[in-house]
């Protein structure tokens, strides 16, 4: 197993009928970083994620997950949390949590619980009650309580307020761990910059930058943020 790169990308085209919504993608992802997937809606960042999870398949080109071609089985090695609500409004938090322990071998619930009782989301609420800020923020700790080698998080701090924003980022960086990649997708650079190791601006389905957040902000005496206004400032 080439642990250097637990997932590899190579010349990945995804075609929608006469659409291309990916174009010759090739990105590795080393364990113990938290990359950021970058770019304006309709820039290709969810169709990739979706292949990754399994969720879509490739036109062609090629993704390894601990050198594993995608299959059902490379499934397990992702846990993705779409931009859209996945939870059942009739549920309470308690027993979203108790579904997604059911549903996952890796699922830790006492992790999740924790958590939860951390951001003061009171476990009998039902899902319909909770505010936008709170959905978001149990959004990503349901994703983050797998156990698994790959999170992926689509635009996590969408619709959310300030201060919700503030401890999901928190929720993400106290489930940093050395042996696994966290994958953002986000087009809100300027909040999610400080926790990103390395970034990728995905635009038009095409990779325009790939590289180390902090070597590029050296590079080009830009913060990600600012080289993000200047590579999509037409988009």
């Amino acid at each position: 197993m080439n642990k250097l790169n637990i997932l590899q990308i190579n010349d990945l085209t995804k075609k929608y009928y006469n659409k291309t919504a990916l174009s010759n993608v090739s990105l590795n992802f080393e364990p113990g970083k938290i990359y950021g997937l970058l770019g304006p809606n309709g820039s290709g960042k969810t169709t990739l994620m979706k292949v990754v999870a399994g969720l879509h398949k490739q036109t062609s080109g090629s993704v390894l997950i601990n050198d594993e071609e995608l299959s059902y089985k490379t499934k397990a090695y992702v846990s993705y949390m779409p931009t859209e609500n996945f939870m059942y409004d009739s549920f309470r938090v308690i027993d979203i949590a108790k579904f997604y322990n059911s549903m996952y071998e890796d699922f830790r619930l006492d992790y999740a619980l924790n958590l939860i009782n951390e951001i003061k989301i009171n476990l009998n609420h039902k899902i319909a009650n909770l505010s936008s800020g709170q959905i978001g923020k149990l959004k990503a700790v349901i994703a983050l309580s797998r156990d698994t080698d790959i999170y992926m998080l689509d635009e996590p701090l969408n619709g959310v307020d300030v201060l919700s924003r503030d401890t999901i980022m928190d929720i993400i960086t106290k489930s940093y761990n050395e042996n696994k990649v966290i994958i953002i997708s986000t087009h809100l650079v300027s909040e999610i910059e400080k926790i990103l190791d390395n970034v990728i601006f995905l635009k038009d389905g095409m990779v325009e930058i790939f590289g180390n957040a902090e070597e590029l902000r050296q590079s080009r005496q830009l913060s990600v943020e600012g080289l993000y206004k200047e590579v999509f400032r037409n988009a």
